[in-house]
C-alpha cells in the first residue's frame, strides 16, 4: 500500500485487512544506475505530505503510479535520486524535487471486484510534473507496451520490479515491523499463472525469497513492472494479499488498449 506518513500508519494497517497496496521491492538489490526513471513520489492532501508511492517518468514531465497513489491527493513530488535517505528536504521538496499534479483513472475504485484479484479496477494513476525533469537528471524513460503484449506472454516470464521503501522485516517484542532506507531497489520475479479471474485486468507475479525471486511490500505502491531486461512497463505495483509479502503479488496491466489510451492523453 502507499505508504502513510507518521501517524496514518496506524490507520491503513487497520483498514488494509487481508488486501494491502503493495510497495517497494522485497528481496531487492541496489539499483546502481539499472533504471534511473524510476522515482519516489511524496502525496500531499488539505493537511500536507501523507503517503508515498514509487512511479516511473515516461517523458520529463509525466509519471506513471497506480491509482490508489494518486486518489486522494491535491499535489505530489518526486525525487529521482537512487537514494533518499537522509534528503533534508523530504518529505516537503526543494531543489532536489519536482512538484506535480495527480490524476486518477476515471474508472478506478476500490473493492469494486470479487475475491483477492478483484480488490482493485484500473489502478493507475498519472502525476504532471509543473516543470521537466533536467536531462542531467534523467535521460531515458520508461516505455508504454504495445497493446495486449501481457496476452502473447508466457507463463514464467521474467519481470523486473523496481521500487522504493521498505525492505526488511525485524521482528521481536511485539509484531513484526517493515523497514528500510529509502533507496531505489531492483528484484527480479516471474509470471505466474497467467489464466485466472481478472487475468484481464491484473498480472499475478511471484514473490518467493527462498527461490531468489524478489516481491513487493508496504511502502510505495505504483513502481513499474518491466519485462526483464527492458524498459518495457507491463503494469504497476498494486497490492499483496499478506502481511508478509510473500506468495504472490498482483499489479495493474497498462496494456490494456484504453488505459494506454488514457495514458498517452498525458503525453
Amino acid at each position: 500500500m502507499k505508504k502513510l506518513l507518521g501517524l496514518l500508519v496506524v490507520l491503513v494497517a487497520a483498514m488494509a485487512m487481508f488486501t494491502t497496496g503493495a510497495s517497494a521491492v522485497r528481496n531487492g538489490q541496489p539499483d546502481n544506475g539499472r533504471h534511473p526513471y524510476v522515482g519516489l513520489i511524496i502525496f500531499d492532501t488539505a493537511t500536507g505530505p501523507t503517503w508515498r508511492c514509487s512511479g516511473a517518468l515516461l517523458s520529463p514531465t509525466v509519471v506513471l503510479t497506480a491509482g490508489h497513489c494518486t486518489d486522494g491527493a491535491v499535489a505530489a513530488r518526486i525525487w529521482m535520486a537512487e537514494v533518499v535517505q537522509g534528503n533534508p528536504e523530504y518529505p516537503f521538496g526543494g531543489a532536489t524535487s519536482y512538484e506535480g499534479t495527480p490524476y486518477t483513472y476515471e474508472d478506478f475504485c476500490i473493492g469494486c471486484g470479487g475475491g483477492l484479484p478483484g480488490f482493485a479496477y484500473r489502478d493507475i494513476g498519472i502525476v504532471v510534473l509543473s516543470e521537466p525533469v533536467p536531462t542531467s537528471v534523467v535521460d531515458e524513460y520508461a516505455v508504454l507496451p504495445t497493446p495486449e503484449l501481457v496476452d502473447s506472454l508466457v507463463r514464467g516470464t521474467s519481470v523486473d520490479l523496481v521500487g522504493y521503501g521498505v525492505s526488511q522485516q525485524l521482528r521481536g517484542g511485539g509484531p513484526p515491523v517493515w523497514t528500510g532506507p529509502r533507496v531505489r531497489l531492483f528484484a527480479p520475479t516471474q509470471l505466474v499463472a497467467l489464466n485466472f479471474v481478472h487475468a484481464a485486468e491484473f498480472i499475478r507475479l511471484s514473490a518467493n525469497p527462498a527461490q531468489g525471486k524478489g516481491g513487493t511490500c508496504f511502502g510505495d505502491s505504483g513502481g513499474p513492472d518491466l519485462l526483464a531486461g527492458t524498459n518495457i512497463v507491463l503494469a504497476v505495483n498494486s497490492y499483496v494479499t499478506n502481511n508478509n509479502c510473500a506468495g504472490v503479488t498482483y499489479s495493474q496491466r497498462i496494456d490494456i488498449p484504453e488505459v494506454l489510451a488514457w495514458i498517452e492523453s498525458f503525453l
